[in-house]
């Protein structure tokens, strides 16, 4: 028997709330532990990636981004999500080129992130990317943002003082910190580690 079996739920049954453009929502319904039955409403999400982006001088790509549900303009490593049937790799050198006009020479994946485990099953793939030349970025419709880059020293005081409040932003920041001090180490083969899917 598992060891979380006095945890786990069951599913029994779905119902869809919203399918829009972006999101898609969901309402199941579950055996809970104990034998009765609850609701649990979330975000179904492909997926997505976040790439740190290391520039030959030391500095990082950085973007800002109005996030409309906030209503203020964010401080963020570039990220997307995965289209249907896309690779993680091959989506982060897409976002990269895409949102920034970055190309990448060599890339690592280092981990994932779940952000919002109470109402979505998001999983962002962290990636970071060195080598990096400058091309022509290719924004989305409706997308707009502006690229700069930063210091690592920067980027800490800015989720030290409140400047960054992105979640994927903020892991982001504590694998740089751990990489740079040589704590954690990354495979720079661009490849997805064995038992990772995607």
């Amino acid at each position: 028997m598992s060891p979380d079996a006095h945890l786990r739920e069951e599913p029994v049954s779905r119902a869809e709330l919203l399918r829009g453009h972006f999101l898609h929502v969901v309402r199941d319904t579950v055996r809970l532990p104990s034998g009765r039955e609850a609701t649990r409403e979330y975000v179904l999400h492909p997926g997505a990636v976040m790439v740190i982006g290391l520039l030959d001088d030391g500095r990082l790509i950085m973007e800002r981004q109005y996030r409309h549900p906030m209503r203020s303009v964010i401080v963020e490593f570039p990220a997307g999500k995965l289209d249907a049937g896309e690779g993680s790799l091959a989506c982060a050198q897409r976002e990269l080129r895409e949102e920034t006009g970055y190309r990448a020479r060599e890339w690592a994946f280092a981990g994932r992130l779940a952000p919002t485990i109470a109402y979505s099953d998001e999983i962002i793939d962290i990636w970071f990317a060195r080598g990096l030349v400058q091309g022509e970025r290719h924004l989305d419709e409706g997308e707009f943002l502006d690229v700069f880059a930063a210091t690592p020293d920067e980027v800490q005081a800015w989720c030290r003082d409140g400047s960054i409040i992105d979640c994927k932003t903020l892991v982001g920041a504590l694998w740089l910190q751990n990489v740079m001090s040589g704590a954690w180490s990354l495979d720079w083969s661009g490849a997805m580690p064995p038992g990772v899917a995607r």
